[in-house]
């Protein structure tokens, strides 16, 4: 592990704080007009999912922690348990259920990235694309006159999850999703 002082902090950079893996969101450097100069940060959490502000000392230095992002199928999921294969190996690799961020939005054959901490080589947590395409397996059926600018209707997609719809949207439609805000972004272009 590499120590960084807190001049090089960044967005995105992984750190140990206490004992735990943290993803620097966001962070400000500080020289107030009595005292020493420190730096503000917001801290997500990659194992525990928790989110915390910190400040540090200008000039601490910090663990930075190497993660790398891989690309993985999923397979299926057994009970609490979700089952990923990577492509070229096809070693597989079980992760709990809470592992994975947006469980609903992952369905079978999906590349989702898993995130691994290269140092203990663990995996962190996995993740569905930004974006997928999901079938409409539930919703209130659409009533002539309905328009794009006119509303929106939950629906039930493939995996479970629950978005908001235009009223036009039917049962057995392709639609666009994206999973890191539950949103719905388009119909799907027939292939």
């Amino acid at each position: 592990m590499a120590k960084i002082s807190t001049s090089d902090f960044r967005n995105g950079l992984n750190i140990l704080v206490d004992g735990e893996i943290y993803t620097i969101v966001e962070f400000q450097h500080v020289k107030p007009g009595k005292g020493g100069a420190f730096v503000r940060t917001k801290l997500k959490g990659l194992e525990n999912d928790k989110n915390i502000d910190k400040t540090f000392r200008s000039g601490e230095n910090v663990e930075a922690i190497r993660v790398e992002r891989h690309p993985y199928q999923f397979l299926y999921a057994e009970g609490d348990m979700y089952f990923f294969m990577h492509q070229e190996t096809y070693e597989q690799i079980p992760l709990e259920k809470s592992r994975v961020e947006n469980p609903t939005f992952v369905t079978d054959g999906q590349i989702c990235t898993l995130v691994v901490d290269v140092e203990n080589d663990k995996v962190l947590y996995a993740e569905p694309p930004d974006q997928i395409e999901a079938e409409v397996v539930d919703t209130d059926p659409g009533v002539k006159g309905d328009t794009a600018q006119g509303g929106s209707k939950p629906a039930t997609i493939t995996g479970g999850a629950v978005v908001q719809v235009p009223l036009f949207i039917n049962r057995g439609e392709m639609i666009r999703v994206d999973t890191r805000t539950g949103d719905y972004l388009e119909r799907a272009k027939s292939k």
